[in-house]
């Protein structure tokens, strides 16, 4: 069908649209006056705008013929188009504004019916949010033109309706020339995917409002001033305010435009305790009814107050987005996530990177989030033609003179849409694009609108273009994946004169984030650091049904045959795309406790307790549990009440415990909620704390008794003793079988290993590893020695690691020592290679039979622990299945590794059992699965389990890190040692077979 092209145009940005409001949703007679349109549209998809039939926004147009599709929703997740996902790029040329001829597009019809009464009523029809741009017809007349995706568009359709049947008519286009303002990272899905409505309004209403709450005096006085827009200037509004108890405080009655109250020491809204005044706006015939808190964010030196309270933000980003519905998210969906937030100690949401459905802010007003709200704005492929750079073309988009006026537009919608929710502490002028006149002029005019709130955009770091960056109206200084000496840079600089804040950090992709308490640690000595928040919630994945095995198929970036895609880099939250958390969310948890501890004395057992919290004394929430476990068994435990311990405080107390006298042994503080909370159960943990009181285990000698003997024959050297037969493999310089009473352990031979499955964090470094070989190593034997000791026999082997055509990684020396008894000590010493990248790992991998399904272990548990992610965890004995340590990561990495362990027992259900320990910490992982399936699948759902149960028991693995998209792993975490010195012991048990 011919279309006016208004979708190649910058400079027609909306037709028939009303002015921007802020959002509310009106009432008459007690119940809303709202018609919500949402259900089962008729819908015709077309590859380009011809091929739609003409006239089909006629009323009668027969479309009996067509699909129906739900609205809200994404007809890609319908079977019409194609997902896809790109992060960085634009998926069309680079031609702005033009986009491609060949412009996917859905033509939508819908029947709704207004009383008799109704047509009396003035009419506006809501789009709270459409994919890219759409056209607007009622009963056959042309109603508008809209776009910006994430914005709500309302036009007045009072003149173009009828009592009776009406037809409603949109076509949405996949692309326009605001997609070159919608670069965002994520899947790139079109249509009608958020709520349609009508709002009945008299003819004289309340078009807009906007409510200040300040506060003078310090904090003792409020002050609400209300700024009407009308559509008569007669109105007389009856104003009533109530307390978040629900008792009048206040009347008022008003015919201009404004109302003032003032209030004696408000009760202040924060995180912690959302208190909400409400005030009804009632013009008599209708009410707006409009729920607010009180409290004050300002900067004073250099330092983020809320109501005269040092804060931090503890934050995620938060993207619209489900593995079934895609950009749609009901109410339901995004109460799952608050309440997640909430039980894993997180205070605050970036919106990214465009603004979320009106509603959420309403529910982060109730239930406690301090929000960055983000315009509709993102330019990164700009960065990404070619020649381009973010040095050098990172501004294109919006230094273009032909999108100034769109820039303005969608920030103005934005503030405009959120003004009044108290949630809102942040305004962000969008994500990635760079910086120039028009980001300038926006936030100039957000800072006239709205001096009550801070300001921050990142872009503008970037100067590029010619033009020199003017960010004066910026409040905050704010990067993106900062290592940790780089913020230490920035606070040191004393040119640097902002708080200082990471809106993303941590890169939570697959096996992830790593390096989290560091982080917190700079956050919380900083007093300028603002916080951060992590990047990101969710893994963004496409549900595609269930595998033959019963696993959910998760899709990404290239599963749709796209041209350009960015692989599995949205598969990067803190939580799968069903909302099960990953053990980074675990992770996080406990970075974020509310409660911090130190061990100041441990012979009278005095802890130092810090109260994290920003406004709660630590006893109105919580209660501490402690107990002391030795060797992973609790010998004692006890609660304590805190008292008089106010927010930001340390207090010291006195903890009634005695050490045990040997063994491993630990105290373990556990912060429980004294009562039920929002989403939280009574006597839930929500953090805890660790000290190892003693540390050294007892010592254990290998058993002795028994005759042994060994044979050699050729390639094979033989141990055998009373009930056991070994044989040593000359050429792989391990073992190759060991035999106990009939029970196979090895069902390969024992193997030198210094690979992993690549994290999706290890996506730069393993470009290194490979280089050198460590995914492809052998092992070369030099000489081997065997030695007939009285109770013992000693094989030594020395040999380096070296893959094809590649110089040695690694020299070692072996020394494996068998005891009459069965019990094989190895030592083993290595010198790396220091021109080599550091390694994955360093130990040995053995392939137990598939019946050794039984795990206990006593180290960091229960969840997978490293060197740099083990806070989830903590030290003591655990147990399960072998399956149970695997995490099932939806693109196949590393993962399931134990760090600091002691001791491990790997048995089958017969009792045959091997048992590993070690004068030292060793890390340990068993797994169905080999690392080399793992490293070769692009999804769990493919993956094959192995025939045997693949122990890896290592003298270290390098750290996680967040590198994916992130800072390099630091030093301290990378296995980079020159000289290895390994030691451990293998006992073997069997049940005597009658």
């Amino acid at each position: 069908m011919k279309l006016e092209n208004y979708y190649e145009d910058p400079e027609v940005l909306h037709v028939g649209t009303t002015k921007e409001r802020s959002y509310y949703i009106p009432q008459r007679d007690k119940s809303v006056s709202k018609v919500l349109l949402n259900g089962d549209w008729r819908f015709y998809y077309s590859d380009d705008p011809d091929g739609i039939p003409e006239g089909f926004y006629k009323k009668g147009f027969q479309a009996d013929d067509w699909h129906t599709i739900p609205v809200p929703g994404c007809w890609q997740n319908y079977g019409f188009d194609t997902h896809q996902y790109v992060c960085n790029y634009y998926p069309f040329p680079y031609r702005p504004p033009y986009v491609p001829g060949r412009n996917p597009c859905g033509a939508y019809i819908h029947t709704f019916f207004l009383k008799g009464n109704s047509v009396e009523k003035r009419q506006y029809l809501n789009f709270e949010g459409v994919d890219s741009c759409f056209y607007v017809w009622i009963n056959g007349q042309f109603a508008g033109y809209s776009q910006v995706s994430h914005s709500t568009s309302e036009f007045e359709i009072t003149d173009l309706v009828t009592a009776g049947e009406n037809t409603l008519a949109v076509l949405v286009l996949k692309w326009c020339d605001g997609s070159y303002l919608e670069d965002q990272d994520k899947f790139r899905m079109s249509g009608i995917f958020r709520d349609v409505y009508l709002l009945e309004r008299p003819q004289k209403h309340i078009r807009d409002f906007f409510v200040h709450a300040r506060l003078e005096n310090g904090l003792d006085k409020g002050v609400v001033e209300v700024e009407f827009e009308n559509t008569d200037n007669n109105m007389t509004i009856m104003a009533v305010l109530e307390t978040p108890e629900q008792k009048v405080l206040e009347k008022g009655e008003t015919n201009k435009g404004n109302l003032k109250f003032t209030i004696v020491n408000p009760i202040l809204w924060n995180a912690e305790q959302p208190r909400l005044y409400q005030l009804t706006l009632d013009t008599g015939e209708e009410q707006i009814i409009h729920k607010f808190g009180f409290r004050k964010i300002e900067v004073i030196d250099s330092v983020v107050y809320l109501n005269k309270v040092p804060v931090k933000m503890r934050g995620v980003n938060h993207h619209d987005s489900d593995p079934v519905t895609g950009f749609v998210m009901n109410r339901e969906q995004a109460l799952k996530d608050l309440a997640l937030m909430k039980q894993h100690n997180i205070n605050a949401i970036r919106t990214s990177h465009y603004p979320s459905s009106p509603w959420l802010m309403e529910m982060c007003d109730e239930l406690g989030f301090y929000v960055l709200d983000e315009a509709d704005l993102e330019a990164h492929g700009s960065a990404e033609f070619y020649g381009g750079s973010c040095e050098k073309t990172y501004g294109d988009v919006v230094q273009n003179p032909i999108f100034y006026e769109a820039v303005q537009d969608r920030v103005r919608r934005c503030i405009h849409r959120d003004k009044n929710r108290t949630s809102v502490i942040i305004w962000s002028l969008g994500n990635e694009s760079g910086y120039g006149e028009s980001m300038e002029a926006a936030g100039r005019w957000v800072k006239s609108f709205d001096p009550d709130r801070l300001l921050q955009y990142e872009g503008s770091i970037w100067e590029t273009g010619g033009h020199k960056n003017d960010i004066s109206m910026l409040d905050l200084y704010t990067k993106m994946y900062d290592s940790t000496a780089e913020i230490e840079n920035y606070l040191n600089n004393p040119e640097s004169k902002k708080p200082y804040m990471l809106i993303e950090y941590a890169h939570a992709m697959g096996n992830g984030p790593g390096d989290l308490e560091d982080y917190q640690r700079i956050f919380e000595n900083s007093p300028r650091v603002f916080g951060g928040f992590v990047w990101e919630w969710c893994d963004h994945g496409i549900f595609m049904g269930k595998a033959d095995n019963g696993k959910a198929r998760y899709f990404y970036g290239g599963d749709f045959k796209e041209e350009l895609h960015d692989d599995n880099f949205c598969m990067d939250g803190l939580v799968y795309p069903d909302r099960t958390p990953h053990t980074g969310l675990k992770e996080y948890q406990n970075v974020l406790r509310p409660v911090r501890a130190v061990l100041l004395n441990q012979d009278n057992g005095e802890i130092e307790i810090e109260n994290k919290m920003d406004f709660t004394a630590l006893e109105e929430r919580l209660y501490i549990h402690y107990t002391v476990e030795q060797d992973g068994a609790v010998v004692y435990g006890k609660d304590l009440y805190p008292e008089h311990h106010p927010a930001h405080t340390k207090k010291n107390y006195l903890f009634d415990y005695t050490v045990p006298s040997s063994g491993i042994c630990t105290l373990n503080l556990e912060y429980r909620t004294l009562k039920k909370e929002y989403f939280i159960e009574k006597d839930t943990v929500v953090g805890f704390d660790q000290f190892i009181l003693r540390g050294e285990a007892q010592e254990r000698s290998p058993e002795v008794q028994g005759g042994i003997r060994k044979e050699e024959q050729g390639r094979f050297i033989y141990i055998k003793g009373s009930d056991f037969t070994y044989r040593f493999d000359r050429y792989a310089g391990a073992f190759d079988r060991i035999i106990c009473d009939g029970c196979i352990y090895t069902m390969e031979p024992v193997q030198y290993n210094i690979w992993r499955a690549p994290t999706d964090n290890d996506r730069l470094a393993k470009l290194e590893w490979q280089k050198a070989g460590y995914d492809r190593v052998q092992v070369c034997v030099k000489e081997t020695k065997a030695e007939q000791l009285e109770e013992s026999v000693r094989i030594w082997v020395s040999l380096d690691l070296a893959a094809a055509h590649i110089q040695p990684c690694l020299e070692a020396e072996a020394e494996w020592l068998i005891y009459a008894g069965g019990a094989i000590t190895v030592n083993i010493r290595a010198k790396r290679n220091m021109n080599m990248p550091y390694l994955p790992r360093f130990g040995i991998r053995m392939f137990m039979p598939k019946e050794f399904t039984k795990v206990s272990y006593l180290g960091y548990g229960p969840w997978e622990s490293y060197c740099d992610k083990h806070q989830a965890s903590r030290l003591g004995r655990f147990s399960g299945d072998v399956k149970d340590l695997y995490e099932d990561y939806i693109k196949p990495q590393e993962n399931g590794s134990h760090y600091h362990t002691y001791e491990m027992i790997l048995s089958d259900d017969l009792g045959n059992q091997m048992e590993v320990f070690s004068k030292d910490t060793f890390s340990m992982q068993v797994l169905p699965y080999t690392q080399e399936e793992l490293a070769s699948k692009r999804h769990n759902f493919e993956l094959q389990e192995a025939d045997h149960t693949v122990l890896c028991l290592d003298y270290k693995m390098s750290g996680i890190g967040s590198q994916s998209c992130g800072p390099e792993l630091k030093e301290e975490y990378q296995l980079s040692d020159e000289r290895i010195n390994y030691q451990f012991n293998l006992c073997f048990k069997t049940l005597r077979r009658k």
